[in-house]
């Protein structure tokens, strides 16, 4: 069964919106694992936006499953992040300043050399790396060759044509997770995942370790409450 990271991203947004500590971010994130998350994950950006510097640096101090940071590596202070939290997991992703949420993967053809270096960096930290990538064989095959532990799939293509056919949205993640398997990478995915498309999702791509799930699941528990929103995301993951 894959694991459910849960991103917080969307706390420390509205927490931001209003100033002061409501919602206590470090609370959510206690009550999360509470309520079965096995994973938490924040993905910081240089304006701060939503999760905070500082935020990471108290939120290591009491995550109790696996930490998740993720961010754009072209950042000397986002290195510089992850390495004093060393968190179980850095997951890769290149964004550009500003950008409003993550909206491509790495080409890893292009960027090999510097991947690699990078990726090298963390690893020899003790920090599981995973990149996230777009679901495209050779992509994947490239990233197998940067030395990363994981790859992470782009899902927003699978979730934007889930309704208008989904063996057709899924096909090309089943290849690349196929190629994943073959090379020897562990397989995280996320992006747009919610409790419509996650099951078909997860019954499709069997070797999938972990799917991080930020703003649907946040959204879900305005209605649903938090704690059996996540009990509902379990489900489709079991």
């Amino acid at each position: 069964m894959a694991r459910l990271s849960v991103n917080i991203n969307k706390i420390a947004t509205l927490r931001n919106s209003r100033g002061g500590n409501n919602p206590d971010l470090v609370q959510v994130a206690k009550d999360c694992e509470r309520f079965g998350a096995q994973g938490i994950t924040v993905h910081p950006r240089p304006d701060e936006r939503h999760i905070r510097y500082n935020d990471v640096f108290e939120l290591k101090k009491i995550v109790t499953t696996e930490f998740n940071i993720e961010g754009n590596c072209e950042e000397q202070k986002f290195i510089d992040l992850v390495l004093a939290n060393k968190p179980e997991q850095v997951t890769l992703v290149p964004d550009v300043l500003g950008q409003i949420t993550s909206n491509h993967g790495w080409d890893t053809i292009a960027n090999y050399h510097y991947l690699k270096d990078m990726i090298a960096v963390f690893k020899e930290a003790g920090i599981r790396v995973s990149i996230f990538v777009d679901p495209v064989a050779k992509m994947v095959e490239g990233a197998a060759k940067t030395g990363t532990d994981r790859i992470e799939l782009y899902t927003e293509g699978y979730a934007t044509h889930f309704r208008q056919g989904k063996e057709l949205a899924i096909a090309p993640y089943i290849e690349a997770a196929q190629v994943a398997q073959e090379a020897g990478l562990g397989i995280n995915a996320g992006h747009d995942l919610d409790l419509h498309n996650l099951k078909y999702f997860a019954e499709n791509i069997p070797a999938l370790d972990e799917v991080s799930i930020g703003h649907a699941l946040i959204s879900d528990a305005l209605y649903y409450g938090l704690e059996n929103t996540i009990q509902m995301y379990l489900r489709q993951l079991a």
